[in-house]
């Protein structure tokens, strides 16, 4: 088993996909839209994977809601985007309660089909003049509400037996460019990214994983983005934060990162990242990425193991009753 999570092709997997998995044994699989069809064809698929593998793999998605949603109508609901919850809350403890209902619905979701990690909360604190990258994916502009909100959706994930995933850490609120097309760099003085940007992290560095951020943070690293920086990762993320769970990379494949897909997979390693994960199904650049990831083991293998630890039991459910609730609540925003 390796340091590194990979993307498929398609709704189904291929000959050359299973022998990729088999040989090079990939801690976990991510879908995408493109893996997505209709419920018993997810099940199948999920199914198929952890068989090739010998093992429950980890199987993850981005179900956020609003314009982050891998698996949506016909067949699922759409969820709303992060930011309505605070709009169509009468306080702040309803708001709390809306993201934890729209997240165990979403992990109800999930494991009806064999998703058992998902990618949220998002904890960014979107920033004036930020990209919209983020936008309305954040909970709120109040770093204190997106600490309580987005942890209402982690534990909402968690009782329906689903591994949460928040990102981006440290924090990808201020970054003026998006970092799937190029690379952002933040300028801000660490004492306002403490105050704002790493403080929802920091309240919640007791989640089992976190994705990294492809952003420079110049007063800290002046070249490297946080994935691929040992000062980020060791003197933030492990220690301002005090993050200890498995941290994985955001995305290698994006355009924020240069060099190879190997080269990117064993500097994010190398820098403390435990996990290397790479998105968009293409082999040639997933054997390179698995090249450059080692074996889990050590440090990074205990993290992973105990990352899981939250999918082996799910909490009584009404999804109906939820639903009505959630619904009654969310109607009121358009």
């Amino acid at each position: 088993m390796r340091a590194f999570i990979c993307g498929l092709k398609g709704v189904a997997l291929d000959e050359e996909e299973r022998a990729f998995l088999r040989d090079a044994a990939p801690w976990g699989v991510i879908l995408f839209r493109r893996n997505i069809d209709v419920p018993k064809q997810v099940a199948r698929l999920t199914a198929e994977i952890r068989d090739v593998l010998g093992r429950h793999a980890p199987i993850l998605v981005d179900q956020e809601g609003g314009r982050v949603q891998r698996l949506g109508p016909p067949h699922w609901r759409a969820y709303p985007a992060a930011a309505r919850f605070e709009l169509a809350a009468a306080d702040e403890a309803q708001a709390e309660r809306l993201a934890w209902l729209g997240a165990r619905l979403i992990a109800h979701d999930l494991r009806q089909v064999g998703i058992d990690v998902d990618c949220l909360p998002v904890l960014d604190t979107p920033a004036e003049g930020s990209h919209n990258i983020i936008g309305d994916r954040a909970y709120s502009r109040d770093p204190a509400r997106v600490a309580a909100i987005g942890r209402s959706a982690a534990e909402g994930l968690m009782a329906g037996g689903v591994a949460p995933v928040m990102k981006h850490i440290p924090g990808h609120g201020r970054a003026r460019a998006d970092s799937h097309m190029e690379l952002p760099a933040v300028e801000a003085s660490r004492e306002d990214l403490e105050r704002v940007d790493f403080a929802p992290f920091k309240t919640n560095a007791d989640l089992p994983m976190a994705m990294s951020a492809h952003v420079v943070y110049t007063r800290i690293d002046q070249e490297a983005p946080a994935t691929l920086s040992k000062a980020v990762v060791g003197e933030i993320i492990r220690g301002h934060i005090g993050f200890n769970g498995l941290l994985m990379t955001d995305d290698l494949s994006m355009k924020a990162l240069s060099g190879s897909f190997r080269e990117r997979a064993e500097r994010a390693i190398g820098a403390g990242c435990d996990i290397a994960l790479h998105c968009n199904g293409d082999l040639s650049e997933a054997r390179a990425v698995a090249e450059g990831a080692p074996p889990l083991a050590g440090a990074a293998l205990k993290r992973a193991e105990k990352a899981l630890e939250c999918v082996q039991q799910i909490e009584p459910f009404d999804a109906a009753e939820a639903t009505r609730e959630f619904d009654a609540a969310m109607g009121a925003v358009a």
